[in-house]
């Protein structure tokens, strides 16, 4: 009878754990911060829509500089690394549509960083009947490309919905 007795217990252990209420999942690549916010995972070409910890949506594959990150000069085709402000999506000749990301910024450009116009943008218009095939490869100037003006747009409005005001860029 001892035998029967564990068995019902575990059993029973069993069964309450796995009815127990899950904690609230936290995606750790959002991190900690509570406000919203874009993340773009230079190394995993990822953007995420970030907010009290957990990511929101969909992963987007993007594409990043073509020499890198950890930009600090004007030209020198590499997407910077840090937390910036994010500006308003808006149209764009070039890209179909254009998020301003605020680099540099004040404290970077005391310490001579130089450039501007960065942003995350949909693809060149030149090459936009590739599709996904333009993420294939790094080819921006130091922006954060994504595939499709679709997903852009997408971007634009959470950002716009939840407020978003900040995009931080990890390697």
């Amino acid at each position: 009878m001892p035998c029967r007795r564990v068995t019902v217990v575990a059993a029973l252990s069993l069964a309450l754990t796995c009815a127990a209420p899950a904690p609230e999942a936290r995606d750790d690549r959002c991190g900690s911060l509570r406000r919203p916010h874009l993340l773009v995972l230079l190394e995993q070409h990822q953007l995420l829509q970030c907010q009290n910890g957990k990511q929101e949506g969909p992963a987007f594959s993007v594409r990043i500089g073509a020499s890198g990150y950890g930009k600090r000069k004007s030209g020198d085709r590499k997407t910077p690394v840090g937390e910036y402000s994010l500006g308003p999506i808006r149209r764009s000749k070039p890209y179909g549509w254009f998020i301003p990301i605020g680099y540099p910024t004040p404290m970077q450009r005391q310490l001579g960083y130089t450039g501007g116009a960065v942003g995350v943008h949909g693809p060149d218009r030149r090459v936009r009947w590739l599709g996904g095939a333009v993420n294939w490869f790094d080819t921006t100037d130091g922006c954060v490309g994504l595939a499709h003006d679709e997903d852009v747009q997408r971007i634009g409005a959470w950002a716009k919905a939840s407020q978003a005001k900040v995009i931080r860029l990890e390697p």
